[in-house]
């Protein structure tokens, strides 16, 4: 995969550090999800609404310009995921959102034979030898930073989950679309 990196490098900004926590959350469910929406908030935003959230926050959670990430419940299945993210729009009190959602990826040549109807072609690549199980969360802020991350269901640890700017430019034009004015 074309620029992704699994260095361990200190994560320091708070579009990161909420990418990887929202990542670990949904990890923490298992796999075999649903898309999962998240709207992206100021920490401090709903600390000062909210006095009892404001009490627990430690570490990283007490940077100026932390992130936390609010889950939108109720999120519809669809087999056509763009088609719903264009409908999304966020109030001016969203700073961004963050989408997960899992994906088989197949060998190049896998996909040249798939069959022409839809649900054949998705039962060939859920039995194609090659497949792998992927998770992605995709992390956008209004002003177009963003952070992609991708777990392997075969490399299913914290530790392995890898990052890149380039991993998914289809769900982060998505996702920035559903922050414009």
């Amino acid at each position: 995969m074309v620029g992704v990196t699994q260095a361990s490098v200190p994560v320091t900004d708070p579009l990161s550090i909420v990418a990887l926590d929202t990542e670990r959350h949904v990890a923490m469910a298992g796999w075999d999800q649903n898309p999962r929406l998240f709207a992206l908030v100021r920490t401090a935003d709903i600390a000062s609404a909210e006095p009892t959230f404001a009490a627990g926050l430690r570490g990283s959670d007490l940077a100026p310009e932390a992130l936390t990430a609010v889950e939108q419940e109720g999120m519809p299945p669809t087999a056509d995921l763009e088609s719903l993210l264009r409908r999304i729009a966020w109030p001016e009190t969203v700073d961004g959102c963050a989408l997960a959602v899992e994906r088989v990826v197949v060998p190049p040549e896998a996909e040249r034979d798939l069959p022409s109807d839809a649900a054949a072609a998705v039962d060939a690549l859920q039995r194609h030898p090659d497949r792998q199980d992927v998770r992605l969360v995709v992390a956008v802020l209004r002003d177009g930073s963003h952070r992609c991350l991708l777990r392997q269901r075969a490399h299913d640890s914290d530790d392995q989950v890898a990052s890149g700017e380039e991993i998914a430019p289809g769900l982060v034009h998505a996702l920035l679309a559903t922050l414009a004015d």
